[in-house]
């Protein structure tokens, strides 16, 4: 418990509680899993329960009552009323940018699932070698799965042999939607650490090629050692600060802009977030979206796609932000895509995925076809 209230103490909108924890952990020597776990489970109680916890009494004692709120809401989630969960789980400010329903606000106050992306064809393989597994559906989420064993995936056989993924389901559906061919050529224009860039690499057989730019090196650095394990060659990396002026001249069959965004709909995943975001942050984001989306369209080429994704679920970050490019850039026509959870259902212009349906991020995803001229 001393672990974990010193990260609390420590958090701040400058030191994230997220970074501060994996920093606290590596530090601690000879620390078991499982405590480390359970250092984890604690800190991230804290700041899901903020709102029902008394700020006078000493941080252990706030702690210990945030893992009874978050014991009980597991096995009894309907003894929360509606109007307190409303009022205590998010911010106020959260109702100027997005009407956020009770049945979202309830999925935040849940504990996030963990969702693997093995490569294609190997779902039911890497299933049977980890076990504690279980297929998120058919179809194109056929390589997903829930991973709901207590083991340490980063010291299985089948992790260092690159033969899966940790990445959020949500952020799966991103790389489907986007649908590239072996031999086309691709660029994650804001790719971070590079999952979505290797999940494109997979769906293109590991042929073609992948320009994958950040603004931030030591990104692209984490990139580097992620596709050397899971043997991914066909990508480039450079750094590009989403200006006017390319990372290169290539014209592609295809652009991701998965822009910096407000990350609301990592909430349950990130409840500290809730606390240090403002409505402020969503606005200035939602400027950089769309100046990052005009920016990286210019290197869509004709007949190429252009697909923008942000796991956000305001309207500034994400209707705002299509409305404004569509219409600086009436020579990109919206296409439709079809929802993986649900198939059957008509196909969308603006595929909007809430935690409380998918079990992962809540995410927004918008793509075009730039019309031959």
């Amino acid at each position: 418990m001393a672990l974990a209230a010193r990260v609390v103490q420590g958090a701040s909108r400058a030191h994230p509680a997220d970074g501060l924890l994996r920093a606290e952990l590596r530090a601690q020597h000879g620390l078991s899993r499982e405590a480390g776990a359970q250092v984890s489970k604690a800190v991230f109680a804290y700041f899901r329960w903020l709102g029902w916890l008394d700020q006078a009494q000493p941080v252990p004692e706030q702690i210990a009552r945030a893992l009874a709120l978050a014991d009980q809401y597991a096995v009894q989630p309907q003894s929360f009323s509606d109007s307190k969960l409303m009022a205590c789980a998010v911010p106020a400010w959260l109702a100027t940018v997005m009407e956020p329903s009770i049945a979202w606000v309830r999925a935040l106050q849940a504990e996030p699932r963990l969702w693997l992306r093995a490569h294609r064809g190997q779902g039911r393989a890497v299933a049977e070698k980890l076990r504690d597994c279980r297929p998120a559906g058919v179809g194109k989420l056929a390589d997903t799965l829930e991973y709901c064993g207590r083991g340490d995936l980063f010291r299985t056989e089948a992790f260092h042999a690159g033969e899966f993924e940790i990445q959020d389901i949500s952020s799966q559906v991103v790389g489907l939607i986007c649908d590239p061919r072996p031999g086309e050529k691709w660029w994650d224009a804001c790719a971070g650490e590079g999952g979505k860039t290797l999940h494109l690499a997979d769906l293109m057989e590991n042929q073609g090629l992948i320009w994958s730019s950040d603004r931030a090196a030591w990104r692209l650095a984490s990139l580097k050692r992620r596709a050397a394990r899971a043997r991914v060659f066909n990508y480039r990396a450079t750094l590009w600060d989403g200006g006017q002026r390319l990372a290169t001249r290539t014209p592609f069959d295809g652009v991701l802009v998965d822009a910096p965004c407000s990350g609301i709909g990592t909430w349950q995943r990130n409840p500290h977030a809730r606390w240090t975001s403002t409505a402020q942050d969503v606005k200035e984001l939602s400027g950089l979206q769309r100046q990052l989306l005009l920016n990286a369209a210019a290197g869509v080429k004709p007949g190429g796609r252009l697909v923008y994704a942000a796991c956000s679920l305001t309207h500034l970050e994400t209707t705002d932000v299509v409305a404004a490019f569509e219409e600086r850039c009436p020579h990109f026509k919206r296409q439709t895509a079809y929802n993986p959870f649900t198939p059957e259902s008509p196909p969308s212009e603006l595929l909007c995925l809430w935690p409380q349906e998918t079990g992962g991020n809540g995410m927004c995803v918008a793509s075009w076809i730039r019309v031959p001229s």
